[in-house]
């Protein structure tokens, strides 16, 4: 059965969907079973990230399946739904999650940024939490505020992916990969680094990792292989 993980965020512009994206495409190259669902209704975009914006998608409906999910077209393994318009009903979702879950290796739950009830429903469903911060200690601080209202959901399994880092201005200002960690006070799964890539990529519409090698693609390669328990290190710009 497999592994829901939900991709959050405490406020908006951390680019919690690029890291939703990188990650769900890295681990389709892998050969792992990956489903992706948007579940901001209002500003649904992970298609977009997926490179699958010209790709037909349904909404994902209670009556969903594996089967009913759009393929991307690059990586066989990996399919998608999106938001459903003007609807949000947890229990239908959590039906569907739960069937869907026997048919994947991980699901991962694009969720909406701040922490309304769309974050709460995508940390419900999810048994792992990755959770997304900006670099800067202020953007931090914010993440590890967020990081205290899972644990109060009962949500221990949180995981920290800090993203657009600058490894110069970490050495400037000091900062080590412990130094991140401590701000937080959760385990770190990985730093994805500020990569003009990103938004080249989407508007080429194609994955980040079918579009570039090293950057922000190689950092979601690492986390991908760090989530299924292999001892990959940082990037070596961290330490």
């Amino acid at each position: 059965m497999g592994t829901v993980m939900a991709v959050l965020s405490g406020k908006g512009g951390t680019g919690k969907t690029t890291v939703c994206a990188g990650l769900g495409a890295a681990l389709a190259e892998l050969g792992l079973r990956v489903l992706c669902i948007d579940l901001d209704v209002g500003l649904r975009n992970l298609d977009i990230a997926l490179g699958m914006a010209q790709v037909p998608a349904l909404a994902f409906t209670e009556a969903g399946r594996l089967a009913d999910a759009a393929r991307h077209p690059l990586y066989p393994t990996l399919g998608f739904f999106t938001a459903p318009v003007g609807q949000e009903d947890p229990e239908a979702a959590r039906r569907l999650v739960e069937n869907i879950r026997q048919e994947v290796d991980v699901c991962l739950l694009d969720a909406p940024a701040g922490v309304g009830e769309g974050f709460r429903l995508a940390a419900g469903l999810a048994s792992r939490q990755l959770l997304v911060a900006g670099p800067d200690p202020a953007a931090l601080r914010d993440g590890a505020r967020t990081g205290e209202i899972l644990e109060l959901m009962g949500k221990p399994d949180v995981r920290l992916v800090v993203n657009r880092v600058n490894p110069r201005l970490y050495r400037a200002m000091g900062l080590t990969v412990d130094d991140v960690m401590d701000m937080v006070g959760y385990p770190l799964l990985g730093l994805v680094p500020e990569d003009k890539n990103v938004p080249l990529a989407a508007m080429a519409d194609k994955p980040l990792t079918a579009f570039a090698r090293g950057g922000a693609a190689a950092a979601f390669r690492r986390m991908a292989r760090r989530l299924l328990g292999q001892p990959v290190p940082l990037s070596k710009e961290y330490r």
